[in-house]
C-alpha cells in the first residue's frame, strides 16, 4: 500500500475546455495522466487530489470527469480547489457519489481520513496574505484557517498528520502566516499542495521550512505522474 497525491487535473471531459491551449506541456494530458496513474497506483493505494479537479461549473456537468476518476486505480480523497465551481454542499456531493456508484471517491472538508497510521487532513486554503488583502480575500482566508483547524482537530492519529491544501501555505518570500501557525501548533511535519503552474513555480517554497516538509504536486509540474507521499 502507498499514499500518493496529484492536483490540478483540470479535466475537460464534461465541458470543452482542454488545457492544451496552455502549451505543449499539456498535450494529450488526459491520456498521459491515465497511463501514468495506472502503472503507478495499485488498487489498494490511496491518492489525494488537492483541488482543481474539473473545469465543470455544475455538478451535473462533471459526471464524465468523475467516471474517469472512478475508473482509475486506488481510493481517491478530494479537496476543493479555487476552480472547482461544481463543488457544492457535502450532502449533495455525497448523494451524487452514491447515486452514481462512484465507490472509490471521497471528499475532505472539515474532516480527516486515516491511512496506515497516518491522518490525512486539509482544506483549500487561499492566497497567502502578503501585504494588503481585500476584505473579501481576508474573509475567505480566515474561513480557510478555521477549516484547516477543524480538519486537524478531527485527526485520529494526532502524532502523524499529513496536511493537504490547494493553495500553498508558504511562498519563497512569505513563510509566516496563520495557516503555518496552525500546522505548527498541531505538530504537522509534512504539507502537500497544488495550484501553482508554469512560471509560478519560481515563487514556490519546497523542502523543509521551519520543521515542515512542503511538496508541490500540480500535475503539469509533476509531468502527470502521481507523487508518492508515504508507504
Amino acid at each position: 500500500m502507498a499514499l500518493y497525491a496529484i492536483s490540478d487535473l483540470h479535466l475537460p471531459l464534461g465541458v470543452n475546455k482542454p488545457m492544451d491551449v496552455f502549451g505543449k506541456a499539456w498535450e494529450n494530458y488526459v491520456q498521459r495522466l491515465r497511463d501514468n496513474w495506472q502503472i503507478t497506483v495499485k488498487k489498494d493505494d490511496v491518492v489525494v487530489l488537492p483541488g482543481d479537479f474539473s473545469w465543470a461549473t455544475y455538478l451535473s456537468e462533471s459526471r464524465s470527469d468523475f467516471e474517469y476518476l472512478d475508473s482509475l486505480n486506488g481510493r481517491k480523497i478530494m479537496i476543493k480547489g479555487n476552480h472547482d465551481y461544481w463543488w457544492t454542499t457535502m450532502n449533495k456531493l455525497n448523494e451524487f457519489i452514491a447515486e452514481n456508484n462512484y465507490s472509490t471517491i471521497h471528499f475532505l472538508q472539515n474532516s480527516s481520513f486515516c491511512y496506515n497510521g497516518i491522518s490525512i487532513c486539509g482544506t483549500r486554503g487561499w492566497t497567502t496574505p502578503q501585504g494588503s488583502m481585500s476584505d473579501e480575500d481576508s474573509r475567505i482566508y480566515e474561513r480557510e484557517v478555521l477549516r484547516l483547524e477543524l480538519s486537524l482537530k478531527a485527526a485520529q492519529y494526532k502524532e502523524n498528520i499529513i496536511a493537504f491544501t490547494h493553495f500553498p501555505p508558504v511562498l519563497k518570500d512569505y513563510r509566516k502566516n496563520k495557516m503555518v501557525d496552525i500546522l505548527n501548533r498541531y505538530g504537522v511535519k509534512k504539507c502537500v499542495f497544488g495550484h501553482i503552474h508554469s512560471s509560478g513555480v519560481k515563487n514556490v517554497a519546497e523542502g523543509c521550512i521551519d520543521g515542515i516538509d512542503y511538496t508541490l504536486v500540480s500535475c503539469d509540474y509533476r509531468e502527470f505522474m502521481p507523487v508518492k507521499i508515504a508507504e
